[in-house]
């Protein structure tokens, strides 16, 4: 292999003991810059405190910055790295520490200290480290459409449940002063919320409150029903060994890991 190629199997891959021990560094340069972000956000502490804080997010920063152009150079299709979801995440938490450099004007700087909040991204790196992240994203991505339903479902039950509640309780004096305020107040009940901020007075308005507080117990456990039985569809389609009855086996397994048994 190349130089390049010996790089790339560094940063990309996961299955060599220099990739493991590459991730596991950037893993914790990661941890640490995040509690660097949030150590910034405490207020009153000494001025030497926060100085050490911005140089040691410099260095962090560079690092960073260093790591993008590496994973550009020696990816065989940088554009398409660029674009991908883990480039444009890398690209988010450098993107503080790069425009320091191209703006230099302290007006600008003033604009650019909101920015720094996307070093927060970098938790978002972790991602790509974690195996497991994948069997979730995978059943997320199975499940869109059934939670698309669901979701648009919600949206006609609160909204036929808000308008209800303006109809009940829009002269009672109780906060229901328009149907976009009610829909929200059955947005927060439903969700089984409730910051009280508004509640009916009537018997009738208190009634169908009660109503949507049940109803938002029963609808809660559809989203994680929907999720749970995409993640265990794998368990489900795995063969079972006849000799042993073993069921811990890939979908695309040929033979039984426990006996050797054909499946």
């Amino acid at each position: 292999m190349t130089f390049r190629e010996k790089i790339f199997e560094i940063i990309f891959k996961s299955d060599t003991p220099k990739a493991k021990a590459f991730d596991i560094l950037l893993i914790l340069l990661i941890t640490f810059s995040i509690i660097v972000v949030m150590l910034e956000s405490i207020p009153g502490k000494s001025v030497n405190f926060y100085a050490v804080l911005n140089e040691v997010e410099w260095i962090v920063g560079l690092i960073f910055i260093g790591e993008y152009l590496v994973r550009l150079i020696v990816s065989p299709k940088p554009l398409k790295y660029a674009l991908s979801f883990y480039g444009v995440i890398d690209l988010l938490t450098i993107l503080p520490t790069v425009l320091v450099f191209v703006y230099t004007d302290s007006h600008a700087l003033l604009v650019l200290r909101s920015l720094r909040l996307l070093r927060v991204f970098r938790v978002l790196k972790l991602t790509r480290y974690i195996k497991e992240a994948a069997v979730i994203y995978s059943a997320l991505k199975s499940s869109s459409r059934k939670i698309g339903v669901f979701l648009f479902a919600i949206v006609i039950i609160v909204t036929i449940l808000g308008t209800l509640m303006y109809l009940i309780e829009g002269n009672a004096d109780s906060g229901f002063i328009s149907i976009p305020i009610s829909i929200y107040w059955a947005i927060v009940t439903l969700t089984t919320v409730g910051y009280g901020d508004i509640a009916p007075v009537t018997a009738l308005g208190q009634f169908v409150s009660s109503f949507i507080m049940i109803l938002g117990y029963a609808i809660i456990a559809v989203p994680t029903g929907i999720v749970t039985a995409e993640l265990t569809r794998p368990v489900k389609n795995a063969p079972t060994c006849s000799n042993c009855k073993d069921q811990d086996h890939k979908e695309d397994a040929k033979y039984c890991k426990s006996c050797g048994t054909a499946l």
